[in-house]
This record gives structure tokens, sequence and C-alpha cells, in this order.
């Protein structure tokens, strides 16, 4: 499966996926767009941007002995990228128990409870409710054993749950609002007979004709066409992953993290914000204080930023604000802080989109902290 939707040679050499695959199927009743992210740690960024546009996780786990392990304990990747997940908005998880042919495990009830008594307790501190948003369910990829209809009872006596693809079908999705200002963070642009931008439509709707704004830059554009898979559309709806062609602007005056949105309430956009961060593990002996700098991954935002003073540490327990001065804080800590960048930034507040108002923080290419943008200055330059 991986061969398959790893399309370029570096992939396909290293047997690993780098960047963010593509492909569309369909089932009985949905239409889905598989966005196959990278699982290696040095291309967690590319992850990161894979899983910004998902509203359904899928985590590939092996069942095979001794690769559950090193993807589960301290410093795998099962780890960073659950929480990673949580942190992006991908609120349902299917845990997709893999390799259960392998001769090392032959469809073990043992083997796939033991998986789930580990990953349950996991799931669940990283922020997942467990009975309502996760679902855990056994596959063999390699010869597509209870993906597209229900395993064979001789070959899994016991397992009684749904297929992969009915487990996808019954998973409710979150409600965007199609009437909402429109949003839809960039995250691809080619030329191709005008300029082409790609991503996914976080609010609003979008027509043939509209005029809109590029933000940061407020650049007026009008949109020529609109092509939803390969197919060519009138109109869109939020959830869509779209590729749009625009007049007004060249491909050379867009970037990935720029938003198309609408004129009439346009994204802000601002260097500076207030956020409510969760400190997961900073590097050995660092400490998180005013002057900390970490590169900022928001929707399909990536830019380097500085704190530039922390407002008040967040009890756990209570969720309240503690009264004492808070100059610096650890691994676990909870605190509100304000953030700076070099370049407009467009953010939304989390409280108003969710989407475009939550990020991680990553220091040499681990992922130090998960956040929410809780306010922003009243002069942003929207």
């Amino acid at each position: 499966m991986a061969y398959i939707m790893d399309t370029n040679e570096e992939e396909r050499v290293k047997g690993k996926t780098v960047e963010v695959g593509r492909a569309q199927f369909e089932t009985e009743t949905t239409r889905f767009t598989i966005l196959d992210a990278p699982g290696h740690k040095s291309y967690v960024p590319n992850m990161i941007s894979g899983a910004s546009q998902a509203d359904i996780g899928v985590l590939v786990i092996s069942a095979r002995k001794g690769e559950f392990e090193t993807g589960y304990e301290r410093g795998g990747q099962t780890r960073e990228h659950v929480q990673l997940a949580k942190t992006l908005g991908v609120s349902k998880l299917l845990v997709v128990v893999n390799k259960m042919d392998d001769h090392t495990v032959n469809w073990s009830k043992e083997r796939y409870d033991e998986i789930e008594s580990k990953m349950v307790p996991f799931l669940r501190s990283s922020g997942y409710n467990v009975k309502k948003d996760v679902q855990l369910l056994p596959i063999s990829g390699l010869v597509g054993t209870n993906m597209k209809t229900r395993v064979d009872k001789n070959i899994c006596p016991w397992w009684n749950g749904p297929c992969l693809f009915e487990a996808l079908d019954s998973v409710e999705i979150p409600v965007r609002d199609p009437k909402g200002p429109y949003r839809m963070p960039v995250i691809d642009k080619f030329k191709d007979m005008g300029t082409v931008v790609m991503g996914k439509v976080e609010s609003g709707s979008i027509c043939e004709g509209d005029s809109l704004l590029v933000m940061p830059n407020k650049a007026p554009v009008k949109v020529l066409a609109v092509y939803c898979d390969e197919d060519k559309v009138r109109r869109a709806g939020p959830g869509e992953n779209l590729r749009v062609r625009l007049s007004g602007i060249e491909e050379e005056d867009i970037s990935s993290g720029f938003v198309l949105s609408s004129v009439v309430k346009p994204i802000p956009a601002v260097t500076e914000f207030t956020a409510q961060l969760q400190i997961l593990e900073l590097l050995e002996n660092a400490i998180f204080t005013a002057g900390y700098k970490a590169v900022l991954h928001i929707h399909s935002v990536v830019e380097e930023c500085e704190i530039v003073e922390l407002l008040q540490q967040i009890d756990p327990k209570t969720k309240k604000p503690m009264k004492k001065k808070v100059l610096f804080v650890k691994n676990g800590a909870v605190v509100v802080c304000r953030i700076q960048v070099n370049s407009l930034i467009c953010i939304e507040k989390f409280s108003d989109f969710p989407q475009l108002g939550r990020f991680t923080l990553r220091t040499e290419g681990k992922t130090i902290a998960v956040g929410k943008v809780t306010d922003l200055p009243s002069r942003s330059s929207a």
C-alpha cells in the first residue's frame, strides 16, 4: 500500500513516505480523500501539514512482535503522532492494528488485546474520549483482510466488529459552516493557465466568479475555476480539498500558509498573539521562559517564533490561573503566553475557528508544545 501511495523516487528508494500523498476512494455513501502522511520522525513537519487538513485520523500500528513496541515506547513515533493529531483537530481516530497475518501474530486475540490495553490509556491521556471518538480494529493491509469486507470467521473467529470501510462510513465528522466567511489555507500553488492554489475549505463556500482576498498581502483575486479532486465544479463548500484557479495574482506572490479569504470578513493577519500552551517535552536542560525560540506550525503556516512574555500558569486540576507570577515553566505545564513572529501570519482565535487557531511548537525536530490561540491584538491588519 505504501509503495503505491509513495509516488516519488526518494520514497521508493528509502521505503519511507516523505511527502503527503493524496488519493481518493469512495464507499457506498461517502467520498474520501486520503492524505497519506509520513510516519518517519525526520518528516514530522510534512505529517503536520497532512494532519492539519484531516477530519479523521487512521493510525496504522504494526502488530508484528517488536514493531509495535518501537513505535509506542517513549520517544517513539506513535506517541508523537497521536498527540499531534489531537492538537491539529483530528477529533476522530481509527486505530488500525495492521500485519495481523504476520507469522509472529497469526490473528492472535492475545496480541490484539495486549496492543489495545497499552493504547487505550495512552489515547485517553492525549485527550481522546476513547468510548466516543476512537475505534480499534484489526486488519491485514497486505492481503486486504477486514478492509472492504468483514474478516472471515475461519481466519479470525473472535472479531465481531466492523471492517475498515464500515468504520469510516460510520464516523460523524465535524460540522463546518457553509455560510460562514470564506477561509481556505493554501498548502500548495502552481502555474497552470493562471495561478492555481490548493487547500482545504475550513469555512464558507466558493463559486466560480467570486471575488476574494489572498491574505495577509490583501491581494484582490477573482475565481476563474474550482476543481474538486479532478472534476471541475461550479461551487464547493466547507470540508472539500480543492484546487482553485485565480486571476489577479502571480504564483510567486503566494506562499503556503497564506489564506484565501472572503472580502467582507477577511482573516486577521498578525505578528503577535496570545495563546494557551501545553508543554509536552522540552529538550534536555531547556527552560521555557520569555525569549524561548521555536518553530510555529499553525494550519499550513510554518514560521519561526519567540515567546515574548509568560502571562500566567494554569492549574491543570482546576483549569484556573494560578496566583503567583510565572517566570519559567517545565514539562507538563499549561501556560498562557504572548508569542511573536517575524512576518505577518493569518490566524484566528481557537474559539472562532478551531482549525485555524491551534498549533504546535517544535525545536530541533521535536514537538515541545501544543497550543491554541486565545486572543489576537485589536489592531490586527484585517
